[in-house]
């Protein structure tokens, strides 16, 4: 009888660890050091490719490593200049997210946002196109998904998953997302987002060229695939991936 109360109190123990642990040692929350950047968290809610909230997102709090944020601080200072801001989608992730796109993208059956994120891609191609893999930069924890933004801020409407847009279609067509015009939506499955594509209109390439520069400027590299997608160069903990829940 011991034994089995010994072994419930400790199963208990453990489980409460799991749920109430502490952020790990170089992390911070990012408006810590930024106060006054706009976070629009997609994987918090239902506007993002699976169509529900991610596992491991539990309230509006963006995690990233400290060298990171302090990196983005200076990038938002000279934004400011201008009255634009950045506009945070995504940043620390934690591993188990990425363990559900794995298994969303593995369910073919469910396309319940293939209208506004992946239109043109059949889905059993998400992981050949390399738009899903079982490992994310971002779960390393200096990784950021990002954009800029017009302050004051713009009021933007809700998502409405029964009336999507194609995300790839000029800005009268796609969501009204409140940032300047960067030629796709946020996890645009296309080719258009593709930074420096050459079908750009010369106010949207200049959009992604002020973004890359200013983030180029503090230290951060581009993913050609996606223009909103940066990772510190000299990121903390390149070779760990981090799975704490964002709560």
């Amino acid at each position: 009888m011991k034994k089995i109360l010994l072994t419930i109190f400790i199963t208990l123990t453990l489980s409460v660890q799991y749920f109430s642990q502490n952020i790990p040692e170089g992390f911070v929350e990012i408006r810590e050091i930024i106060p006054d950047v706009s976070l629009d968290l997609r994987y918090l809610t239902n506007h993002n490719f699976l169509g529900v909230p991610v596992d491991g997102y539990r309230t509006e709090k963006c995690y990233i490593t400290k060298a990171a944020a302090d990196s983005l601080e200076k990038v938002q200072t000279e934004l400011k200049k201008f009255n634009l801001s950045l506009k945070i989608y995504d940043a620390y992730r934690p591993q188990r997210a990425v363990d559900h796109f794995v298994r969303w993208a593995k369910d073919l059956s469910d396309t319940l946002t293939k209208k506004e994120f992946y239109p043109t891609v059949d889905k059993s191609r998400l992981f050949v196109d390399g738009y899903i893999a079982e490992k994310s930069g971002h779960s390393r924890g200096s990784t950021v998904d990002l954009t800029i933004v017009p302050i004051p801020l713009a009021s933007q409407p809700e998502f409405d998953i029964s009336n999507q847009c194609e995300c790839f279609e000029s800005t009268d067509k796609r969501f009204k997302d409140n940032s300047i015009d960067m030629g796709t939506g946020f996890d645009c499955f296309h080719s258009l987002s593709h930074t420096e594509n050459i079908n750009l209109t010369p106010q949207q390439r200049a959009n992604r060229l002020l973004l890359k520069s200013l983030m180029n400027k503090y230290g951060f590299k581009n993913l050609a695939e996606e223009w909103w997608h940066f990772t510190l160069q000299n990121e903390p903990y390149p070779s760990t991936y981090f799975d704490f829940i964002i709560e």
